[in-house]
């Protein structure tokens, strides 16, 4: 008899969480979780001259500090790893030139599956 109500008791649990599972679904993926990285490549060139630009800092702000991911180098590409989010839109990155010479230019990148982006900074005046 013992055996019978906790085979009922069994049952009774199991459904129980069934109809849990049923009402709420299964447990998902907080927003805010990481869904991975995504290779990008920078070119940043003059757009006066084309000619490329060495040193030109790169910063991604995915929520609102901004991070240092990549420095141009002398042929003036830059290969990141972008961190992105599920369900958020796209990061926004800085690219700054600590020399002051090329004004500060922010974009958003709405669509990670572009490698490589062409930026122009203009001159700072």
């Amino acid at each position: 008899m013992k055996w019978l109500h906790n085979l009922l008791k069994g049952i009774s649990l199991t459904g129980a969480l069934f109809v849990f599972q049923a009402c709420y679904g299964t447990p998902q993926t907080p927003l805010e979780e990481a869904e991975g990285f995504a290779p990008m490549t920078f070119s940043l060139v003059s757009h006066a001259t084309g000619e490329p630009l060495e040193g030109i800092k790169i910063k991604s702000r995915v929520w609102e500090t901004p991070r240092l991911i990549g420095t141009t180098g002398s042929d003036g590409k830059c290969h990141v790893e972008m961190f992105y989010y599920r369900n958020r839109p796209g990061p926004v990155i800085s690219f700054e030139d600590s020399t002051g010479t090329y004004m500060t230019k922010d974009t958003v990148l709405a669509d990670l599956r572009e490698r490589d982006i062409l930026i122009k900074m203009e001159a700072a005046e």
